[in-house]
């Protein structure tokens, strides 16, 4: 089966034509690495990572190149950072979420709810993410699977079932995630009809009634 593909909104516009970040002053180094992060995200979103180029990137943050290899040597380092900065995000959003839930019911529906929640107000972050271009590099993906496996694991912590060892737990924990995220890209482009939080309220019911249901082998 294909993979749908998610991405930001093409413009139609030539590159002369494409709106670029005002030229800004001197920047503190952390606030000009973040600036250039978020431009990198949306170049990318657009574009893909072979297509976009340092010149491109540079060029809409209104900064010349040799500012942005002070703070990435290339291209692909740049992208890995942003697949570290956009998973340790997804990542803050979910933990803190469960963290504030009553018991692990609760701790279903919250980390779905902030899921859905994060994905839809930072879809290109979840096109760079989770799609094609990502899964085809073995570096990359191996970024994207630290996002899943951390997630996974706190999922598994709230599988409680006797009898249930814990790679068994695991691997249900990994079904969750995978649940989660196909999901996403249904709703995401079909444009399926539901807010984001009712989207993880039925999701979260589903995932809830499997849990309960689990028995050992």
């Amino acid at each position: 089966m294909g993979r749908d593909r998610i991405r930001a909104p093409m413009s139609t516009r030539t590159n002369a034509e494409v709106p670029r970040t005002p030229v800004t002053g001197r920047l503190p180094a952390a606030e000009r690495r973040q600036q250039l992060l978020d431009v990198a995200l949306e170049t990318f979103s657009r574009h893909g990572f072979h297509q976009t180029s340092m010149n491109d990137i540079a060029d809409q943050a209104g900064v010349t190149k040799p500012v942005l290899y002070q703070h990435f040597g290339s291209k692909r380092a740049l992208f890995l950072e942003l697949l570290r900065e956009l998973g340790g995000r997804l990542r803050h959003e979910v933990g803190e979420a469960t963290a504030k839930a009553a018991g692990p019911r609760q701790q279903v529906e919250n980390g779905m709810v902030a899921y859905f929640r994060w994905v839809e107000a930072h879809r290109a972050g979840f096109a760079i993410l989770f799609d094609g271009e990502t899964r085809r590099d073995a570096e990359f993906l191996a970024e994207a699977a630290k996002v899943e496996h951390d997630i996974a694991d706190a999922i598994a912590s709230l599988i409680v079932v006797e009898g249930l060892d814990e790679e068994r737990r695991r691997l249900m924990a990994y079904g969750i995630v995978g649940l989660a995220e196909r999901t996403c890209r249904y709703w995401l482009t079909q444009s399926v009809d539901l807010t984001p939080d009712e989207l993880a309220a039925q999701v979260a019911d589903l995932a809830w009634a499997g849990l309960r249901g689990l028995r050992p082998a």
